[in-house]
C-alpha cells in the first residue's frame, strides 16, 4: 500500500526523482527529454507543469546547471546536486529507483539519439518546406553537422525527418569521408 504524502513531501520526492533520473542517464539532458522521461512516458512526476517548474527550481537551487545555448539548452547535475542526491536518494522508494533504472537502461540510446539527431521543418510561402537536419555532440552547444534541404510537401518533410533519426550517423559518415581528406 502506497503511503499518502503531503504536498511538501511530494515536491521533495519529485525533485529527488528528477535528480536521480538525470544522474542515472549520465549525460546532460534537454528540458524536453527530462519532461518526456519523467512525466510523459512515465508518471514518476505526475503533473507535466510541475515537472517543468521543478527543472527550474533545481537550477535556482544550484542542484542543476544549464549548459549549451538557446538553441540547445542542456541540464546536468551540479556537485551540490550529486551531494544532495547521495544523502537523500533512499527517500525515493526502492521500487521506483528500480523502475527508473530499468527504464533508462532500456531507453538510454533512444534518449541520447533524440538529443543528438535533431530535425525540424518550416513551411515556405510557395507551399514547400525547409527541412533542417542537425547532429549534436554531448556537451557541445552548436551542431557539428547541419544539412538544409527543401521538400515539396509536408509529407516528404516528415519522411525526411523520420529517415534522419535512423540514418543520420551513416549520412554524416559518408559526407564526411567524401569531403574531408584524412591522411
Amino acid at each position: 500500500m502506497e503511503k499518502i504524502l503531503s504536498d511538501k513531501e511530494q515536491i521533495i520526492l519529485d525533485k529527488l526523482t528528477m535528480l536521480y533520473v538525470i544522474e542515472t542517464m549520465e549525460i546532460p539532458l534537454t528540458e524536453d527529454s527530462i519532461l518526456d522521461i519523467c512525466s510523459v512516458k512515465n508518471t514518476w512526476i505526475k503533473n507535466y507543469m510541475d515537472c517543468k517548474a521543478i527543472i527550474h527550481d533545481l537550477v535556482d537551487s544550484k542542484l542543476l546547471y544549464k549548459t549549451g545555448n538557446e538553441e540547445k539548452e542542456l541540464f546536468a547535475l551540479t556537485y551540490q546536486g550529486r551531494e544532495c542526491l547521495s544523502h537523500l536518494y533512499k527517500r525515493i522508494p526502492f521500487s521506483k529507483r528500480e523502475e527508473i533504472s530499468t527504464y533508462l537502461q532500456a531507453n538510454k540510446l533512444n534518449v541520447k539519439s533524440s538529443q543528438e539527431y535533431n530535425a525540424t521543418y518550416s513551411k515556405n510561402e510557395d507551399g514547400s518546406y525547409n527541412v533542417e537536419l542537425k547532429i549534436y555532440e554531448p556537451l557541445i552547444p552548436t551542431p557539428i553537422f547541419e544539412l538544409k534541404i527543401k521538400a515539396p510537401s509536408r509529407q516528404s518533410a516528415n519522411e525526411a525527418i523520420h529517415k534522419w533519426k535512423t540514418n543520420a550517423p551513416s549520412i554524416y559518415e559518408m559526407i564526411y569521408e567524401k569531403l574531408i581528406n584524412i591522411d
